[in-house]
């Protein structure tokens, strides 16, 4: 009995290899009749039944029926090589696209990325009407590095693809298949004379100037790219292409890429009522631009651009929590508690991986709502509702939050502490995550010593290091902050933040004045668009006495990112030259900004101010 079940494993072990080549011929066949040379067949399995198989009138000889089955039989073997050969000798004898395409991906597949390409140039060479050739030619020839080879193939897509609404989509896609090369500046040469053509084209030059402009953003360009949007924009004010490349270059702090944005919603069809939860490119304009604002902390003109969304397509669940996040902001609770009710509705009934933590965000500030109302069980009882791990402690910060909030201090700290490390660097998100709370409730020494801790375990942290120092100052040791801001610099010498920050402490108290502005106007050098460090460079310039230039550069910082802490200094200054009444319409700016900033109350108690 042994012996018999022995010879039954031996058997079937035989089969098994047979079975597998028989699995690549029916592949092979399927293939063949894509392109109308061998009828397709359907694998029988030897105990099933035989049933009637339709075939096919077949050009398939018993020559080159048996060529593929060798081929396959090496591929399957282990000598990808010759099976590769008789793979494309087949697919040239038969011009078949399949079989060349089959040829490419055994080469892929045995990491011969020259013997991919010869098969994919056959292709293309063999059936010159064929898209799928060139797509196969041009990711490979990127894949090896060589986009100066790339300019044929590329005109060759671009001449093949029919209609605007192709060309332009074809057009686009440009720079997320070059994103990989490493010599940009090459890249950026063929596609544009590839481009040449299009640019002078009204249908596609809009988008031609985009993409040129998107290639030299990789190169970090972003004057170039600026004047390519500007001209893809006169090309057709109304297309979204150049707006979108002014949003990046927008959220890069590039001064002019804004006025791109606002001609490109002037000059476009407003986003009409549909039924479709998909925002469409033009909403996309709109809807990227209100969340920038928001990030700039421009919260009225942000507000007027969702408010129009949320009219105009109320079906679109992102307008609805981005509103619900500003009004959070704004301390409209009622309004933000009716937004996140509606977009938690419409998320529901999306299945789109985002309204997955889309739903998260909106857990996060219901239960911030409730901790301002005070209803504690409520909060947390919002925040049971997450469950995707990745937000998990997202959700165990707003928990300690509300337990610090009812005077139980400790037992947060303890539970941030006791929080399970899934991932590598949760370690370090826990220990920032209770320094983070320390600073909510303004513990400044407790956060000093839980950043020194975070700052042994993970000694080379820039970021850790730059928020001990900051600590430092909050509980006046002010050696220590230079010692470590300046630690921090001979370590990253292109480290802005660490030079603004020093600068500012020194000319915050007066001190070391020249030395000040020469940290200061290294950190405008090296981030010139931070309105923060303008703000800092303004205030030294204060300082030193230069008033009229420190006006000037304040007010410029501030229309960049109306922001309280500017308000408090442009103000200021405004008030010694005379200009009370200015000063105090800022000042109430800054406090509508932030209510409860720390410097704005400062200054407007030294002056003895109610704005």
């Amino acid at each position: 009995m042994n012996t018999s079940h022995s010879l039954v494993r031996q058997r079937t072990s035989r089969l098994l290899p047979a079975r597998r080549l028989l699995q690549g011929l029916i592949s092979v066949s399927v293939l063949l009749t894509a392109g109308g040379v061998w009828a397709q067949t359907q694998a029988a399995e030897p105990e099933a039944t035989a049933t009637t198989t339709p075939w096919l009138n077949s050009s398939l000889t018993a020559p080159l029926f048996y060529q593929l089955l060798l081929g396959e039989i090496n591929v399957q073997s282990g000598d990808p090589g010759t099976g590769y050969s008789l793979i494309l000798d087949a697919a040239r004898k038969q011009r078949s696209g399949e079989l060349y395409q089959r040829a490419v991906d055994i080469a892929l597949q045995a990491r011969s990325g020259d013997a991919a390409l010869t098969a994919a140039q056959a292709w293309a060479r063999d059936l010159p009407d064929s898209t799928e050739a060139d797509r196969f030619v041009l990711q490979i020839l990127l894949a090896l590095n060589r986009p100066g080879d790339t300019g044929p193939v590329l005109s060759s897509l671009l001449k093949r693809a029919s209609g605007r609404s192709e060309r332009n989509d074809t057009i686009n896609a440009i720079p997320l298949a070059f994103a990989r090369v490493l010599d940009k500046a090459l890249a950026l040469k063929v596609v544009r004379e590839s481009l040449e053509p299009s640019l002078r084209q009204p249908e596609s030059a809009a988008a031609a100037w985009t993409t040129i402009g998107r290639l030299e953003m990789a190169q970090d360009l972003d004057a170039q790219a600026l004047a390519s949007a500007r001209k893809g924009q006169a090309a057709d004010p109304a297309s979204v292409f150049p707006a979108l490349l002014a949003l990046e270059l927008m959220e890069r702090g590039t001064d002019g890429a804004e006025a791109i944005v606002i001609n490109q919603l002037k000059a476009g069809p407003p986003p009409a009522p549909t039924p479709a939860t998909t925002p469409s490119q033009q909403t996309a304009v709109t809807l990227t631009y209100a969340r920038i604002l928001l990030d700039l902390q421009r919260n009225t003109e942000a507000r007027t651009q969702l408010d129009a969304l949320t009219t105009q397509q109320p079906q679109l669940a992102e307008p609805w929590l981005l509103l619900a996040t500003l009004d959070v902001q704004d301390n409209r609770l009622p309004q933000a508690t009716r937004a996140l009710e509606t977009f938690m509705g419409l998320a529901r009934n999306d299945g789109a991986a985002p309204s997955a933590r889309g739903l998260t965000q909106a857990f996060l500030l219901m239960a911030q709502i409730a901790e301002k109302q005070k209803d504690f069980t409520a909060a947390s009882a919002w925040l049971d509702r997450i469950e995707n791990a990745e937000d998990i402690m997202a959700a165990q910060m707003r928990r300690a939050s509300l337990l610090a909030r009812q005077g139980q201090m400790s037992q947060a700290r303890a539970m941030l502490r006791n929080q399970p490390e899934r991932r590598p660097d949760d370690a370090r998100l826990k220990l920032v995550a209770e320094a983070q709370l320390l600073r909510e409730f303004k513990a400044w020494q407790d956060a000093f010593d839980v950043y020194g801790e975070a700052v042994q375990r993970f000694p080379d942290d820039n970021d850790l290091l730059y928020d001990q120092a900051m600590m430092a100052e909050k509980i006046e040791r002010l050696d220590t902050m230079e010692q470590l801001l300046r630690q921090l610099i001979a370590r990253k010498p292109d480290h802005h933040h660490a030079y603004n920050a020093l600068g500012y402490s020194l000319a915050e108290r007066g001190q070391r004045l020249p030395e000040a502005k020469a940290l200061i106007e290294q950190a405008v050098a090296l981030e010139p668009n931070d309105a923060y460090i303008q703000d800092s460079l303004g205030w030294v310039e204060f300082r030193l006495g230069n008033v009229r230039q420190a006006l000037n550069i304040l007010k410029a910082a501030y229309a960049r990112r109306p922001d309280p802490e500017i308000a408090a200094h442009l103000g200021e200054v405004l008030w010694t030259q005379g200009q009370q009444d200015e000063a105090k319409k800022v000042w109430r700016e800054g406090l509508l900004l932030a209510s409860d900033n720390e410097t704005l109350h400062t200054t407007l108690k030294r002056f003895d101010v109610t704005p």
